[in-house]
């Protein structure tokens, strides 16, 4: 019976062991999914960190983005404002001449009919009409020298601002005593090596020639304009309209300077 017993202790020791061993698989196992997930866990909340980074940045470069469309919005309102308060008074205008063409050849008709009273009083008639033509002439000449004017002005700011950015990027690459060397051996002073180190190279003299040769062909064409029968309001009205949306885009290129300038 001793034996037996032992026996039977023996077979159970055995299936315990065999058991075990079998949970320990089980059990490393199970370690080794833990581990797995714990490594996915930690790489999917790294990744949902870095997305919620990503979306902060992406959300204060959209309200960014807004606040800018909506300033360019209101900038392009205040245009369309003043291009079509321009195009009514030059509607108004072409009306205006018109009515004056009409009056004047129906009062050149009645002319013949009447005496030599009606007649004085069409001369002073058309006298006034000739007068108004007239100043109307030299306003629009007065406006477009004026256009011109302001462009060329924008165009030598920003030039004038360019430089100044390049004089900024070169001081910062060379030293004071470099400047102060320099300005020594040519016998001048540091302000006048600056303008000295401002001569215009080629390609800009070339530029300002091409701009000028523009601007006074663009002049004459509107003196052209002028001397041209009726109607011309609407080609007036288009010339004046290219140079205003030239003066646009070198006032929006002249405050981008600035912008970065300050």
């Amino acid at each position: 019976m001793k034996r037996q017993f032992i026996e039977d202790l023996k077979s159970r020791l055995k299936a315990n062991q065999e058991k075990e061993k079998t949970c320990n698989e089980t059990l490393e196992n199970l370690e080794r999914k833990v581990k797995a997930l714990s490594e996915d866990c930690s790489n999917k909340k790294t990744s949902i960190d870095s997305l919620k980074q990503r979306l902060r940045i992406a959300a204060k470069e959209k309200s960014q983005y807004e606040h800018m469309f909506h300033k360019a919005k209101d900038d392009l309102e205040k245009k369309d404002l003043e291009l079509t308060s321009l195009e009514s008074k030059m509607t108004e205008t072409e009306y205006a001449m018109t009515e004056l063409e009409t009056a004047a050849s129906q009062q050149l008709q009645d002319l013949a009919k009447q005496s030599g009273q009606a007649f004085e009083t069409v001369q002073k008639k058309l006298q006034l009409t000739s007068d108004k033509v007239e100043e109307f002439m030299t306003f629009v000449k007065a406006l477009t020298r004026e256009l011109q004017q302001s462009v060329q002005e924008l165009r030598t700011k920003i030039k004038q601002a360019k430089k100044k950015e390049e004089m900024r990027a070169s001081k910062k690459s060379l030293l004071q005593e470099s400047v102060q060397l320099a300005a020594s051996i040519l016998n001048v002073s540091t302000t006048d090596l600056e303008e000295i180190l401002e001569v215009e190279d080629d390609k800009e003299t070339a530029n300002k020639k091409m701009e000028f040769e523009k601007d006074k062909e663009w002049l004459q064409y509107i003196q052209k304009l002028l001397e041209a029968q009726f109607p011309f309001a609407s080609c007036l009205m288009d010339a004046i309209l290219e140079k205003l949306n030239e003066k646009k885009k070198l006032v929006e290129e002249y405050s981008s300077l600035m912008k970065h300038t300050v």
